[in-house]
């Protein structure tokens, strides 16, 4: 094992908190806003130089946020105001091994005290040489998710030009030769959802019946829900429970959040496609629902209410004071605009292989994440050598 050295981790590096910036004063600019849960917005002035590593003081705990230029970290933030002549990007690192979430104070609302985290009892490699070299193997991996995330967002933005270019602004195959009747294409028919969609609630279930790692089934949850639609893998939990049928969910379904845990409003209202993964089929909890295409293909539904502005639409009828929720029949009384049954095949003929690749993107990221997150520990404590990870 690489020599590691007991240290407080005040000693090691400086906490700050953050500093406030309501949203009234905000100007945008190209400096990012991070909070607790990430970067939340651009503003055109900045507090911190960077490289900087933040984490939530209050609100999201536990996850470690890496800025490599200039931002501005919100007061709900802890950031490194002093490295201590460390390498930042290791910090980054080693402050995910550290489980800061474990050190929550705050009674109602988890929060974290900087002076607490400074106590913190760690070995530590004080070896720079080590801690470039953990840094770069692990940053690795991190570049290659990024690298297929990038992708997976291009395939998304191409297949929503194709919906707009077509479907909203009236540039389809053909269209310099169609008829167009009050502003649509003659054959063209506006609708309404309720016509064309059904929607069944997912499964209310106990902690009892939730697992991080195994269970009877894969389960969808609200973390599954990525902001402004798409699915996430690393959310998938597992459940172990009575369920019916129609709360099962496949590869293709539509699935919609009708939570949200913050006032955003970036995920209630917002669709995902389900992936193709290893699991076969999933369950869904009580803050999914799974909406079910009567009569059109899933992908041209999917598409629509991913692309058309449905889910900022309804997600201002969301309500509650900490939480949000959303009836999910207000999206049934909502109209659809369906086009010739020709044009929908020659459309989900173009975006269903970007769908497919996306799928295959996100499990080569989750696999990546999953060895990464396998190494990060063991690397950290010494317990595995730099100089046995070989690319």
């Amino acid at each position: 094992m690489q020599n590691r050295e007991p240290y407080k981790l005040g000693e090691i590096i400086n906490l700050k908190r953050g500093y406030d910036l309501p949203e009234r004063i905000r100007e945008k600019g190209e400096y990012p806003i991070v909070s607790s849960s990430g970067i939340s917005g651009y503003h055109n002035q900045f507090k911190v130089t960077g490289p900087s590593v933040v984490t939530g003081r209050y609100g999201t705990l536990g996850i470690i946020h890496f800025v490599e230029g200039k931002n501005w970290p919100l007061n709900t933030t802890l950031y490194v105001k002093d490295f201590k002549g460390n390498d930042p990007k290791f910090i980054y690192y080693f402050l995910q091994t550290l489980h800061l979430e474990e050190f929550n104070g705050a009674a109602a609302v988890p929060g974290l005290d900087r002076n607490v985290l400074h106590r913190i009892r760690c070995l530590f490699p004080k070896d720079a040489i080590i801690q470039q070299r953990i840094a770069s193997i692990l940053s690795a991996y991190d570049d290659l998710i990024e690298v297929n995330n990038q992708r997976i967002k291009l395939l998304e933005e191409t297949a929503r030009e194709f919906y707009k270019e077509w479907f909203i602004r009236m540039r389809f195959p053909g269209y310099k030769q169609a008829k167009f009747v009050k502003g649509i294409p003659k054959k063209w028919t506006i609708e309404s959802l309720k016509d064309h969609i059904t929607i069944v609630r997912g499964k209310s279930y106990t902690s009892e019946e939730i697992d991080d790692n195994s269970g009877d089934h894969a389960f969808i949850n609200l973390k599954n829900m990525k902001r402004n639609g798409g699915f996430r893998l690393d959310g998938t939990k597992f459940f172990s429970g009575k369920f019916k049928k129609e709360q099962v969910v496949m590869p293709g379904d539509i699935v919609m959040a009708i939570t949200d845990m913050t006032q955003d409003r970036l995920i209630v209202g917002r669709v995902a496609r389900v992936p193709l993964t290893e699991h076969k089929e999933y369950v869904i909890s009580l803050d999914i629902v799974k909406i079910v295409s009567t009569k059109l293909s899933n992908d041209f539904i999917y598409s629509t209410l991913r692309f058309n502005y449905y889910g900022e639409h309804i997600a201002q009828f969301a309500n509650g004071t900490n939480v949000l929720h959303l009836n999910p029949e207000l999206l049934r009384k909502e109209s659809i605009l369906i086009p010739d049954e020709d044009l929908i095949k020659s459309f989900v003929q173009i975006v269903k292989p970007m769908f497919e690749l996306v799928d295959v993107l996100a499990i080569e990221i989750e696999h990546l994440r999953q060895i990464r997150d396998r190494l990060l520990p063991r690397l950290i404590s010494g317990k595995l050598e730099v100089n046995q990870i070989i690319f």
